[in-house]
């Protein structure tokens, strides 16, 4: 059984059971063991998962996570996300996802790499027939990809690389620009007031929330509150993002930049214009929705709310960006990497996060207009978009 409500986007749409019962189960879920032999004594081992959910548009397309909590079930939740943001994004790919379960902060450069290496031992042939595209996630970064590129010598076997072996310009920033770029439609054509009277809150400072926070200030928005693992800091005068990013550079956390702290809890419950929840998932729940006060979020993480919190923050009239939507800045820069290392063409950073304005944009009228044309809330517009896509593929290649 899938994790997209498939009956409910059924009331809106003539959906085929066969469709729903070919888009409800992943096509290949795979259970990896890997094994380093560190001395005469001593190893360590890890299990890992491949999931792919669809091969229907094109390769499995998602990111490496590595994390201790990995599932397979996670791991599959992950990988239908992707069929669906693919989907909505129109690129010529499928879903997929990775999971490493180990605990990534303790090990050496060197033990990471060994684990990444016999990761492509055993998914070498799927990387070398263009099966399965992999790419940072949490947990893994460029310098991971470049492991996967040096072991495989193919540029378009896996994205999210290092500049300097065939990454592109701006995909560091693609997933927090889209970030940004969704919320500030949402605040001119939902909230419809200007972005500089519009607070944002972010839950999470890895990547994703501060290239999100840097867009969203240089956009106009004032950016009150932001935390990580080790705690939070809130001024509802909003910060200088450039100068809170140059802090984090220095010490690796928010913390200790001027402002209030704040917890994590604290942060989600603050009465902002847009929340926007750049860290784990299932943060957004039954027990805590009743005290979101925040008149609209935007997930840049995925799967930030869940289902209770979902309906609840829904009757309430809280427009939500879904993480299909907001969060596709990353494969859709993934999607010209890839081009680019099948073609050998060359752009430059500005070049890329212009058209990924334009792609979010027009990613964003899609849902728009099936939201007014069906009443429904954005995720389920969303939802929409990507189901007629993935619906008219399975005609096309005769599967239903």
């Amino acid at each position: 059984m899938g994790f997209i409500d498939l009956e409910n986007l059924a009331q809106y749409i003539d959906f085929p059971a066969a469709a729903m019962e070919i888009l409800a189960e992943p096509q290949r879920q795979t259970i990896l063991s890997l094994r380093l032999k560190l001395s005469e004594t001593e190893s360590l081992s890890a299990k890992a998962y491949v999931v792919y959910h669809s091969l229907l548009r094109g390769p499995a397309k998602g990111g490496i996570r590595i994390a201790p909590d990995v599932t397979l079930d996670h791991t599959a939740h992950l990988a239908e996300l992707m069929t669906w943001k693919t989907a909505l994004m129109k690129l010529p790919f499928g879903g997929g996802k990775s999971g490493i379960a180990i605990d990534p902060a303790p090990l050496t450069h060197f033990l990471k790499s060994s684990f990444l290496r016999e990761w492509v031992m055993q998914q070498r042939l799927d990387l070398q027939k263009g099966v399965y595209v992999p790419a940072p996630d949490m947990g893994s970064g460029p310098s991971d990809m470049a492991v996967i590129f040096g072991e495989m010598h193919i540029p378009e076997c896996v994205t999210g690389k290092p500049i300097g072996v065939g990454g592109l310009p701006g995909r560091l920033e693609a997933t927090g620009r889209g970030v940004a770029t969704t919320a500030r439609l949402l605040g001119e054509d939902v909230l419809k007031r200007p972005l500089n009277e519009l607070t944002v809150a972010i839950q999470g400072f890895g990547n994703v929330g501060s290239f999100a926070a840097l867009f969203c200030h240089e956009m106009g928005f004032k950016v009150v509150a932001v935390n990580d693992v080790r705690g939070g800091i809130h001024n509802p005068n909003g910060f200088d993002v450039p100068r809170l990013l140059r802090h984090v550079a220095e010490t690796k956390s928010v913390t200790g930049f001027p402002g209030e702290s704040i917890g994590g809890e604290e942060l989600l419950q603050l009465p902002v214009d847009v929340l926007i929840p750049a860290a784990m998932g299932d943060v957004i729940h039954g027990k805590n929705a009743h005290k979101i006060q925040a008149r609209s979020i935007v997930e840049a993480a995925n799967g930030p709310v869940t289902g209770e919190g979902d309906v609840y923050l829904r009757d309430r009239g809280v427009p939500i960006v879904p993480d299909i939507l907001a969060n596709a800045g990353g494969v859709s820069a993934s999607y010209v990497e890839w081009h680019h290392s099948k073609s050998g063409g060359l752009t430059t950073k500005e070049e890329v996060l212009t058209n990924l304005d334009k792609l979010m944009t027009h990613a964003w009228k899609r849902t728009r207009a099936a939201q007014e044309r069906c009443k429904c809330d954005l995720r389920t517009a969303a939802q929409l978009v990507s189901a007629d896509e993935l619906i008219t593929s399975l005609r096309d290649r005769n599967w239903i």
